[in-house]
C-alpha cells in the first residue's frame, strides 16, 4: 500500500493573509476566501496546506518544499521582490545567501507568525 500525505494544518493569526502570501510566493493556487474553517493552499496535486486561524499562541513549525531548480529560482525571485529576509542556514542569521553544500540549492525564510519555510532542490533528508 502506498501512503500519501494529503494535507497539513498550519496555524496562523490571519489564515487568509498567510495562505495568500505563501500561495503567491510558491506560485500555486489558494482558495482565496477559505473553505469551512480553513484557507487551503494547493501546493501540488497531492498536498494541501490548510491554514487555520488561532487565537492561542502559534508554535513555530518547519515546512520544507522540494522543487526543481527552475521553480527554486522563480520562487526565490518572488521572495526577494516581496522584501522577505532569507538565509542559507536553518538556525542562522539573515544572510541573503543560498546553501549549496548538499548538492543542490537550499534557502530558508520565516512567515510573520514565526513558521519556518525551507525550499530545496535536492533532499538531504533521504538518500537519492
Amino acid at each position: 500500500m502506498t501512503i500519501h500525505l494529503d494535507h497539513l494544518t498550519v496555524p496562523a493569526r490571519d489564515k487568509l493573509a498567510s495562505a495568500k502570501r505563501l500561495a503567491e510566493l510558491l506560485g500555486v493556487p489558494c482558495s482565496g476566501t477559505g473553505i469551512g474553517p480553513f484557507a487551503p493552499v494547493y501546493v501540488s496535486d497531492s498536498l494541501t496546506l490548510d491554514f487555520d486561524e488561532w487565537i492561542d499562541p502559534v508554535p513555530m513549525l518547519h515546512y520544507c518544499f522540494r522543487v526543481e531548480q527552475e521553480a527554486f529560482d522563480a520562487i526565490l525571485e518572488r521572495i526577494k521582490a516581496a522584501g522577505i529576509p532569507y538565509r542559507s542556514s536553518v538556525h542562522g542569521r539573515t544572510d541573503f545567501q543560498i546553501d549549496t553544500t548538499h548538492g543542490g540549492s537550499i534557502v530558508y525564510w520565516n512567515e510573520p507568525d514565526g513558521h519556518q519555510w525551507e525550499m530545496l532542490t535536492v533532499s538531504y533528508a533521504r538518500p537519492v
